[in-house]
C-alpha cells in the first residue's frame, strides 16, 4: 500500500517513525458527464478570468479569500515553515477509554506502519501498552494544510489512527428530535425488543453494496444491448397508523426471514399428522373388535337360516311325494289297531 504521509509518532520522550496508510478505500461507481444530445464527454477547463488564458496543474496555486473579496496567496513553503509539532508528528495528548469517544466524530481511518527496523521495537511496546490498558491514545496531527485530532487503537497487530472531528464540528442534536412528546407503552416496547431478538446479529463481512451491484449489472445491460433489469417493488411508505400491528408483522416477516416460521408450520403439519394418525387407530381398533364380536352373530343367523330353508324345502317336498303320504295313512292305521288290541282284554275283564 502506498503511503499518503511520513512522519512520527510522539510517545512521551519516544518517536516512532512510521507510514501513513489509507485504510479504506472507495468503491463507488464515478460517472462522466456527457452532452445529452450526442453524447460527447463535458469537460472543465482553468480558465484564468482575468485573461481567459487555460491553465495547467503546474501554474495553479492557493490563496485566501478576504471579506472585500481580495485573494491572499499562500504557498506550500508558507505552510511548511509554520510552527506546529505536528506537522510531521502524530503528537499523542492522553490515553482516555474507547467509550469515551463519539461516534459522531469519526471521520476517516488509516493504518501507521513502522518505517524502517528501528521504529520496529518502539512500534510494538506502544501497540502493547494500548492493548494492555484497553485504552485509546488521543493525538494532534496535521495533514493536507490543516490540523487535525485523531484517535489511536490496536486493530489486530496494526496501529489504526482514525481522524476525529473537531467538538466544535459537531452540531447539536435537539433540533432534530421530535417537537411533541411522545408516549411508548410497554407492550410496544416488547414487541421491539421481540423484534431486535429476531433479526439478532449479522457477520460484517456478508454485508455488500446492493446498489452497486445493481449498477454495474444496469452498465453490463446497456453495454450488451440486453434489456435493462426490471425496477424492485417500491418499499411500503407512509405513516404508520397501527404501530403494533406494525411491529406484530416486522416480527412475523424477519422470523419468515430467518426460516423460523417456515420450521413452526413442518412442526405443527407433522403433529396434526400424528394426532389426526392416533384418532384415528382408537377408532380402527373399536371397528375391528365391533366387527369381530358381530362375526359369529352373523355367521349364526346365516346357519339358522340355512336350517330354515332346508326344513322348508324338506316339508314342501314331503307334501308333494305321494308315497310320503301313503306311509303317514299306513302308520296311523296301525297304531290305531294296536291300541284297540290293547283295550279290548280291559274290557273283557270288567265285564
Amino acid at each position: 500500500m502506498r503511503s499518503i504521509w511520513n512522519g512520527a509518532i510522539s510517545f512521551g520522550l519516544v518517536s516512532i517513525p512510521i507510514k501513513l496508510v489509507n485504510a479504506t478505500e472507495n468503491h463507488s461507481i464515478s460517472f462522466r458527464q456527457i452532452h445529452t444530445a450526442d453524447g460527447g464527454r463535458v469537460r472543465y477547463r482553468k480558465v484564468c478570468e482575468l485573461d481567459g488564458e487555460e491553465l495547467t496543474t503546474d501554474e495553479i496555486g492557493k490563496a485566501y479569500e478576504d471579506a472585500d473579496g481580495s485573494m491572499i496567496p499562500i504557498t506550500d513553503a508558507d505552510l511548511a515553515s509554520l510552527p506546529l509539532p505536528t506537522a510531521k508528528t502524530i503528537e499523542i495528548v492522553a490515553f482516555v477509554p474507547a467509550d469515551s469517544i463519539d461516534p459522531l466524530q469519526m471521520d476517516a481511518a488509516y493504518y501507521l506502519s513502522a518505517n524502517g527496523v528501528p521504529a520496529a521495537k518502539p512500534y510494538t511496546l506502544l501497540r502493547e501498552a494500548l492493548k494492555r490498558s484497553r485504552k485509546v491514545a488521543i493525538a494532534k496531527f496535521a495533514l493536507r494544510g490543516r490540523e487535525r485530532l485523531g484517535m489511536l487503537r490496536v486493530v489486530d497487530d496494526v496501529i489504526a489512527m482514525h481522524g476525529l472531528l473537531w467538538p466544535d464540528e459537531i452540531r447539536a442534536a435537539e433540533d432534530a428530535a421530535p417537537e411533541t412528546d411522545v408516549s411508548v407503552r410497554e407492550a410496544e416496547l416488547d414487541l421491539a425488543d421481540a423484534l431486535m431478538d429476531t433479526l439478532g446479529e449479522v457477520d460484517m463481512s456478508t454485508l455488500h453494496d446492493d446498489y452497486r451491484t445493481a449498477v454495474e449489472e444496469l452498465i453490463a445491460a446497456k453495454a450488451d444491448g440486453a434489456p435493462t433489469p426490471a425496477a424492485a417493488p417500491a418499499a411500503p411508505g407512509g405513516k404508520v397508523i397501527d404501530l403494533m400491528a406494525a411491529l406484530e408483522n416486522s416480527v412475523k416477516a424477519a422470523k419468515a426471514a430467518r426460516g423460523e416460521g417456515d420450521a413452526v408450520a413442518e412442526v405443527t403439519e407433522l403433529s396434526s399428522r400424528k394426532s389426526a394418525a392416533s384418532r384415528s387407530a382408537p377408532a380402527k381398533k373399536s371397528a375391528a373388535k365391533k366387527g369381530a364380536q358381530k362375526a359369529p352373530q352373523k355367521k349364526a343367523a346365516q346357519s339358522k337360516t340355512s336350517q330354515a330353508r332346508k326344513t322348508t324345502g324338506a316339508k314342501k317336498s314331503a307334501a308333494a311325494s305321494p308315497k310320503s303320504t301313503g306311509a303317514k295313512k299306513s302308520t296311523a292305521t296301525t297304531a290305531k289297531k294296536t291300541a284297540a288290541k290293547k283295550t279290548t282284554p280291559r274290557k273283557r275283564a270288567s265285564a
